[in-house]
């Protein structure tokens, strides 16, 4: 395996420099399986997530993102399956990389390694893939370092691939022949995907610091397998052979191991199910340098008759015998978070059942990120979270911790009044939302507003600044599509859950229409004058007008459609045999252009000139001045996918896609109607996978450009 450097993505020669900063949704807004601090640097933390990245704690609780770099071609190394900071040289730190480990992932996973704190970074490609969005991804941690000789380094793999060790600081990786389980549990066997049916693996690794040397390493290591069987390994000759320990639980499998020096014993989490929705039946041992396991499941789950798995395992540094443990889900009432200070022979909770009514004893604020709250359903009791696999104490301060959950990071700095705590989302700086759609509608005082999976989308009104609530009334999780009519552009759209929304004061209040059918998926677009709209949904191609809707049988359904924002008979629609176009405002379309690609385009229209159209197709990208009559090609794209128009120079426009030019694809601008294109993303800001990024563009400042991604929230660009 050999050793590339990251400089960043080669791009063409004409470059211009933009300035990018992210948008601050705050909160995170996305899946935080794991949370790392180094024990040797006060203050060092790093936050792996699924799809979006690694983090890196900064000391007024904020996070600082350490792939940025990640482009179209290294999208999955936003999938973050393992952290390691080194307790040696806390300046170290490693990622195993990868997004899924079948086949909608083309490309091996790496390990990534860094020598100051994550800022650059150095890859060792494995032979294997690595799955950062893959089931079981909050186990661990899978990636380990000898805290008495940080030049060896452990990585516990998926898909039946093994042990596999380092001995120079990562630089190159072979198996250990040794280590012959491979891990057995599978979430669905009978899946065809390669999704639920690929073998979890192996699930965490730990060292034994107090054990003796052997050639300059450690001797006593552990390893936790996602085998139902036989599940916890243990070495005492420094990783040359290794033997299953007797007396483990059966049933289960360990999920998170964490070993406390003083006490000199691991503690375990065990589920039966590897998570992060399901973890079934759980339980917590201590395991004794000598071997022997002692159960102590807190009691509360069989004195309240409630099955749990458990997620995140904390240990307490400065006081020994003091551990925490969550259960990774209750969806009902909430999830529930442990404490013990007498090494998990009993047990507190954050929250309990008084008198058969539940009792908080915490307090608790989202103030960083008030959507989290206020975006909360009636009868939603779940504050504290859900998938809770990330658990961790400071290990120089007994008061402050923190834990992942399904949306953001939880947290505080008053743990040792448990638990009697606060609560608060500690996320600032992470950005993980996976972005479906943006639209800038021009003259009404908000630069752009979002459609969001899973936390519905916001109308951003300070770019810098979290939004106080996202789309309510009607509330669904994810929204899948916006648009605005141009001529009056207060009157917004919104689809998402089978249903259209329509907003006449630029997203403040929503009316549900109940016109249409239930529907999903498919593009939207909003007559100019608001008096109708076209949705081609799975329902069919549709026409709402006058309170009513009705099938327009001359448009193909699920493709895409926007309107002329000037012209309100115009809409335009592209699908990959080209270009359909309407002049009776949505009734009738008629193929205008033969334009072949491989798949559905994607259009953009000028938001101010009548009959100015783009169509960007995985075969190249096309303008039209005359309401879709005639299309001209620009010249050298070879694709595109998103594409939005947004002001330029004086009366110009800038035109903005993610296009492929020389064979490289880079998030372009235009300033001469496509003749030339020049790159502005650069070695810094590569915004992953171009293919799911929505683009929105100003028509009030000049070149301002909003880019959405697929787990890396919104960022906004300047020259």
């Amino acid at each position: 395996m050999r050793s590339i450097f990251l400089f960043g993505s080669l791009l063409c020669s004409s470059v211009s420099a933009y300035t990018w900063k992210s948008v601050k949704i705050g909160g995170g807004g996305g899946f935080v399986p794991g949370i790392v601090f180094n024990p040797t640097e006060k203050g060092l933390a790093y936050a792996r997530t699924d799809i979006g990245g690694l983090y890196r704690l900064n000391a007024d609780d904020s996070w600082t993102a350490l792939q940025d770099y990640v482009n179209d071609t290294l999208w999955n190394e936003w999938g973050v399956d393992a952290v390691a900071t080194d307790p040696v040289d806390p300046r170290r730190v490693y990622a195993a990389v990868g997004m899924y480990t079948n086949s909608w992932d083309p490309r091996n996973g790496s390990i990534l390694r860094s020598e100051d704190y994550g800022a650059t970074w150095a890859r060792t490609t494995l032979p294997f893939k690595v799955g950062g969005n893959m089931p079981g991804r909050g186990m661990g941690e899978r990636l380990a370092i000898d805290p008495q000789n940080n030049k060896v380094i452990y990585f516990g793999a998926r898909s039946g691939n093994g042990l596999w060790k380092s001995v120079d600081q990562g630089v190159t990786f072979q198996r250990v022949a040794s280590f012959a389980a491979t891990g057995t549990y599978q979430v669905d066997a009978t899946d065809t995907s390669g999704y639920s049916n690929d073998i979890n693996g192996l699930s965490a690794i730990e060292f034994d610091p107090t054990s003796a040397l052997i050639n300059g390493a450690t001797s006593r290591i552990y390893v936790g397998t996602a085998d139902r069987t036989s599940s916890m390994w243990v070495s005492e000759d420094a990783g040359e052979s290794w033997t299953a320990i007797a007396g483990q639980p059966s049933g289960v499998f360990p999920h998170k191991m964490k070993f406390s020096t003083v006490e000199k014993v691991l503690y375990i989490t065990y589920n039966s199910e590897s998570g992060p929705y399901s973890a079934g039946t759980g339980s917590v041992y201590r395991l004794s340098s000598n071997g022997i396991f002692s159960d102590i499941t807190p009691a509360w789950v069989v004195t309240n008759n409630v099955t749990i798995g458990y997620g995140g395992l904390a240990l307490d540094a400065q006081n020994s015998g003091t551990l925490m443990v969550s259960a990774m889900n209750l969806w009902g009432p909430d999830v529930q978070i442990f404490r013990s200070n007498d090494s998990g022979a009993t047990w507190t909770t954050i929250w309990d059942y008084v008198g058969g009514v539940q009792k908080n004893y915490y307090t608790y604020d989202t103030e960083k990120a008030p959507w989290i709250n206020n975006q909360r359903q009636k009868g939603d009791t779940k504050i504290l979270g859900w998938m809770v696999e990330a658990l961790e104490i400071n290990p120089f301060d007994s008061n402050h911790w923190l834990y992942g959950t399904g949306a953001t990071i939880y947290g505080g700095h008053n743990l040792e009044s448990w638990p009697a705590v606060h609560v608060t989302s500690l996320a600032d700086g992470v950005e993980e939302t996976a972005v479906q759609d943006l639209i800038a509608p021009p003259g009404i005082n908000i630069p752009f507003i979002s459609a969001v999976l899973d936390v519905a989308g916001f109308v951003h009104k300070d770019l810098g600044v979290s939004p106080n609530d996202g789309f309510e009334d009607p509330f669904w999780a994810s929204t899948t599509a916006l648009d605005f009519a141009g001529l009056v552009p207060t009157n917004i759209l919104r689809i998402g859950d089978s249903k259209l929304a329509i907003s006449s004061d630029a997203g403040v209040t929503w009316t549900l229409n109940t016109a249409v059918p239930a529907a999903s998926g498919g593009s939207i677009a909003f007559a100019a004058d608001a008096s109708s709209l076209v949705w081609t949904s799975s329902a069919g191609s549709l026409l709402v007008s006058n309170g009513s809707s009705t099938t327009i049988a001359s448009l193909p359904t699920s493709i895409a459609v926007v309107s002329d924002k000037v012209d309100p008979n115009f809409f335009y629609a592209g699908d990959e045999t080209g270009v359909y176009v309407s002049s009776d405002g949505g009734k009738t379309f008629t193929r205008s252009a033969n334009i072949t690609s491989y798949g559905v385009g994607l259009l953009a229209v000028h938001p101010a000139k009548a009959g100015d159209v783009w169509y960007s197709t995985n075969t190249g990208i096309y303008h039209s001045i005359d309401f879709g009559k005639t299309f001209t090609a620009s010249p050298g794209v070879q694709s595109g996918t998103h594409i939005a128009v947004g002001k330029g120079a004086g009366n110009g426009t800038n035109v903005f896609a993610f296009a492929t030019v020389d064979n490289v694809v880079a998030l372009r601008r235009s300033a001469d109607e496509g003749a030339t294109w020049e790159v502005i993303s650069d070695a810094e800001h590569g915004f992953g996978s171009a293919n799911p990024n929505p683009l929105a563009a100003s028509w009030e400042t000049e070149g301002m450009v909003f880019v959405g991604t697929n787990g890396r929230g919104i960022f906004y660009g300047l020259p």
